[in-house]
């Protein structure tokens, strides 16, 4: 409604008060001893008016409780009794105060329907009527007559106003709370997402961070509104900062830039965007807002793609170079061999044999393992429960004779059904591999820890290959880290820490996981290194995997 049912009983409260008062004030003064009468008239209204307003008040006001119809019926009705006796007190049909009639039909028409507000003007009428002719004694004159036509036109044309204005505030209403509802999930939204948002005025003064900003800048934004906030985000952000002050100086928009955030001493990427802002802050002057967010799982899929691009390209010559090279070296091995072993062959030319006997065995082994790398791929797909493979792989490592000295194995599997449908043997190779590699790099009297854990879809990072969960095993090993020149190619070929090493080890690794369309990161520090290899739980097909 346009307005309030509690702001207009405010008003009938204050009138009614004012209106017993002063009839039963000039009831006083004026009739105490000449008309008993009108003096118990006015007192019982005026006693009745004070009780009615307190409880109402005490209602609508102290309690605040919503009057309904019957409530403001007693009220309404009410005051066309107390307007009758102070008309009667006064001359009847011919008191001025007959007026008054009108106010108690104007607010019968804004609290109530129509019909119940023309309702409450007929009895007006009545009682208008009745006190003039019947308990007044008087002729039903023509302004008697002219008042009741004036009492209905103002009753239907306050009626019909009333009523259209009702449907404009409900219509106004529902659009209030339609907007509010709009706003609510706006802010909703804005408080759940992973991106930080940052609005400043023209003067660098905060105006607007959502929780992701807070928490992305380890910054509490929130106590900060109305201060300038560049020169904080500088020492943070430096990109966002920057993307701010280049938009309120110059207006140049920023799209997708690349930033460095800092944080733990770390350095994370973001993208940034910036845009203007109008609407409401419009009164604060020119406002700019700033979108950022952690890319770095996405550069680090990125890097994962391009990787696997590389990879794939390395399979490929190394399967036809393998193919080209094994057989003219198993001749050449053989030739050698015999020569070596003559009975009239020196001991150099024994000794020069052997040696290209051995090496040429070792060629061989690297060329075995330049096709088993070129191989990597399902060859079948069955159910099976990947804590079991974990399990076996780890046992498997743990008896191996490169395991270190003393290095002791701690392993963390769920009880949560953990079956998928992939090739057991490509990943137990690929598991096992991971965990000798720890074994291996961890120095004596440390530890690997082994653990299984069934990630949710919205935990994982931004950007894999995968929907819904996956399972996360995660192999972290005490080796002090691996350097950053290594680390950045470490699945690559060729790409070793240990001395006599191949290098083809991780790269296996790598296209076993992907085949299974899966991905394996690494994380790596001062107090050891990290890798986590995440499979869906959903395996694609046969076709797929292969």
């Amino acid at each position: 409604m346009v307005l309030a049912p509690r702001r207009l009983l405010r008003w009938i409260y204050l009138v009614r008060i004012a209106v017993a008062t002063a009839s039963f004030g000039a009831a006083l003064l004026l009739t105490l001893f000449s008309d008993p009468l009108s003096t118990f008239i006015a007192t019982v209204f005026f006693v009745s008016a004070m009780a009615l307003t307190a409880v109402s008040f005490v209602r609508t006001e102290v309690n605040r409780i919503e009057p309904g119809p019957g409530f403001l019926y007693v009220q309404l009705v009410h005051d066309l009794f107390l307007i009758t006796s102070v008309v009667h007190l006064t001359g009847g049909a011919e008191s001025q105060f007959s007026a008054l009639y009108i106010l108690v039909f104007a607010a019968a028409a804004i609290l109530l329907p129509i019909g119940s507000s023309l309702l409450l003007a007929m009895l007006g009428s009545v009682l208008y009527v009745g006190d003039a002719f019947f308990v007044s004694e008087g002729d039903l004159s023509g302004s008697l007559v002219l008042q009741l036509l004036v009492f209905t036109i103002v009753a239907v044309g306050t009626g019909y106003i009333a009523a259209r204005l009702q449907e404009a505030g409900v219509g106004r209403a529902q659009l209030q709370a339609e907007l509010a509802r709009m706003q609510l999930r706006a802010a909703d939204i804005l408080a759940n997402i992973r991106a930080g948002i940052i609005t400043v005025d023209e003067r660098g003064r905060l105006l607007y961070a959502n929780p992701g900003a807070s928490k992305l800048l380890s910054l509490p934004l929130e106590g900060l509104i109305g201060q300038p906030v560049i020169d904080r985000l500088r020492e943070n952000s430096p990109g966002v900062a920057d993307a701010l002050t280049e938009h309120m100086a110059e207006g140049r928009v920023t799209s997708r830039k690349e930033g460095i955030l800092r944080r733990n001493e770390r350095a994370v990427p973001i993208g940034i965007t910036t845009t203007s802002v109008s609407g409401d802050l419009r009164a604060e002057g020119k406002a700019t807002t700033a979108i950022f967010q952690d890319i770095s799982d996405q550069k680090r899929i990125d890097a994962l793609n391009l990787r696997a691009q590389r990879l794939e390209a390395v399979a490929e010559l190394s399967a036809s170079l393998a193919h080209e090279i094994k057989n003219p070296l198993a001749s050449i091995q053989s030739a050698v061999e015999q020569m070596g072993q003559r009975p009239h062959a020196t001991p150099d030319e024994r000794t020069l044999s052997e040696l290209i006997v051995r090496e040429s065995g070792r060629l061989s082994r690297l060329l075995s393992e330049f096709l088993d790398f070129a191989r990597v791929q399902v060859a079948r797909r069955e159910r099976m429960d990947l804590r079991a493979v974990v399990q076996g792989a780890a046992t498997l490592a743990g008896t191996h004779p490169d395991r270190g000295e003393s290095v002791r194995l701690t392993l963390a599997l769920p009880d949560e059904d953990t079956s998928l449908s992939g090739d057991e043997d490509l990943l137990h190779r690929a598991i096992f591999n991971l965990i000798l590699n720890a074994f291996q790099a961890s120095p004596p009297e440390s530890e690997v820890q082994v653990s299984l854990r069934i990630v949710p879809a919205a935990a994982k990072p931004v950007g894999l290959p995968m929907s819904g969960a996956a399972f996360a095993l995660e192999v972290k090993d005490c080796c002090g880290g691996i350097a950053p020149e290594i680390a950045d190619r470490l699945f690559e070929p060729f790409a070793t820490t240990k001395p006599g090493g191949s290098g083809l080890g991780l790269a296996i690794v790598h296209r076993a996981i992907e085949a299974h369309r899966g991905v394996i990161l690494v994380d790596t520090d001062t107090s050891g290194t990290r890798f986590t290899v995440l499979l869906p739980q959903d395996t694609p097909t046969v076709g797929d995997l292969a």
